[in-house]
């Protein structure tokens, strides 16, 4: 039975390869990326906010939003990353019609 498994599912192979093995090892269920999504998200508002108040600090106040800022920029849309994985991501970033966007997003961080 659990050969039949194998060959409907696509993998027939006898020995799952180490890259097989690694996909398995890795996939997430859907609570666990819904509480990644939340977690980095959250982690990602927070230094945005963060980043954004310590422009009243004296000295320095720029250099902190900077990087608070663009950490926070990162961490928001790493989340996503939780949701449709980062491949899948990735691609449709660069979908051309998307490219113009992703690029002046990513010029601008």
């Amino acid at each position: 039975m659990d050969k039949l498994k194998r060959v409907l599912s696509g993998r027939d192979a006898e020995e799952p390869s180490g890259l097989a093995e690694v996909i398995d090892a890795t996939s997430l269920g859907w609570g666990t990326r819904v509480k990644g999504f939340v977690a980095c998200f959250a982690i990602g508002c927070l230094c945005s906010l963060l980043g954004s108040c310590l422009l009243w600090v004296p000295k320095k106040r720029l250099i902190l939003f900077a990087v608070f800022y663009t950490l926070g920029n990162i961490a928001s849309i790493g989340s996503t990353f939780f949701l449709m994985g980062p491949m899948k991501q990735l691609k449709r970033m660069f979908e051309p019609t998307r490219l113009i966007a992703t690029i002046v997003m990513l010029v601008s961080i």
